[in-house]
């Protein structure tokens, strides 16, 4: 089982050339060079080029580095997909996708640009429209074109055009949330959790953190630098949990135990479907030490 660590993707604005070369240097698992939210209309070209040149130059190590673009809709994508392609970072995050139909299209404009096959297509799941739609956007990964790696939540979106509100906890959208987390796991993808707005409460982003592990987002993305360490200490396993699933799966791993579908670990009754989960958390705990 191959798997690659994203407990925290930070988000860095594409117009400012101090915050890039700084993302070379934190420890998060990926990067997103921004040219969305984070940029001004009247720096959005400028901040194109750079953002380019400087996935192009590289230097990012074991970082996974993407590149979000302005929305389908406005003036700005076709460039910035371009550029994008041009750059060849290891993925394309595109906001505000509704329908499979859009992930299709930029699929083809992705071939048609001769994109390295190894630029993947991270779609924003932030609208009303996306969330109901939201197993069939999931359904082209099954279409190898579509490029489609996973889902980042747009919470702030999707509160903006349900009006529920971003409260503690977030029990307003945990339905939603649930569903694109659902989505993704029936077609074998990766699911991102929203920002957290507050970037002075400590106390909080970590409780999101948690809640979001617990929820089953494979991380979660970031606004800030400081928000890094502790958004890793929430998705990385314990030791106990490591040590427990190593425990099941050496139960399971037992010629007498081959074929039984329950068995008796320290007086717990564990499924082989516990064993099965552990495994996951074992290649995931090895994954982030080899970083």
């Amino acid at each position: 089982m191959t798997i690659r660590p994203r407990r925290s993707v930070l988000y860095m604005p594409g117009s400012n050339a101090r915050a890039l070369e700084k993302a070379k240097t934190l420890p998060a698992d990926g990067v997103i060079l921004d040219l969305e939210d984070s940029v001004a209309p009247d720096a959005k070209e400028s901040a194109r080029l750079q953002v380019a040149a400087v996935a192009q130059a590289g230097g990012f190590g074991s970082r996974e580095l993407c590149i979000r673009t302005n929305g389908i809709d406005t003036p700005w994508f076709a460039d910035d997909l371009a550029a994008a392609a041009q750059a060849a970072p290891d993925g394309i995050v595109v906001p505000k996708i509704s329908s499979a139909g859009q992930l299709e299209m930029i699929g083809k404009k992705l071939r048609d640009l001769g994109a390295d096959p190894k630029t993947r297509i991270w779609a924003m799941i932030e609208s009303p429209q996306a969330v109901f739609n939201v197993l069939s956007i999931a359904a082209c990964a099954q279409n190898p074109d579509t490029r489609l790696a996973g889902f980042v939540m747009g919470t702030n979106d999707i509160a903006k055009d349900t009006r529920a509100r971003l409260v503690p906890g977030r029990w307003p959208m945990i339905g939603w949330l649930m569903n694109c987390i659902a989505a993704a796991r029936i077609h074998g993808i990766d699911v991102l959790d929203g920002v957290y707005n507050n970037v002075g409460d400590a106390e909080g982003f970590v409780k999101e953190c948690e809640q979001g592990r617990d929820m089953g987002f494979d991380g979660k993305t970031l606004i800030h630098p400081n928000q890094i360490e502790p958004c890793n200490v929430a998705f990385t396993p314990s030791d106990d949990e490591v040590a427990w699933a190593r425990k099941m799966i050496a139960a399971f791993d037992l010629p007498e135990n081959k074929s039984r579908g329950v068995v008796s670990i320290d007086g717990r009754m564990v499924e082989r479907l516990h064993a099965d989960m552990g495994r996951r958390t074992v290649a995931i705990a090895e994954a982030i030490a080899a970083r």
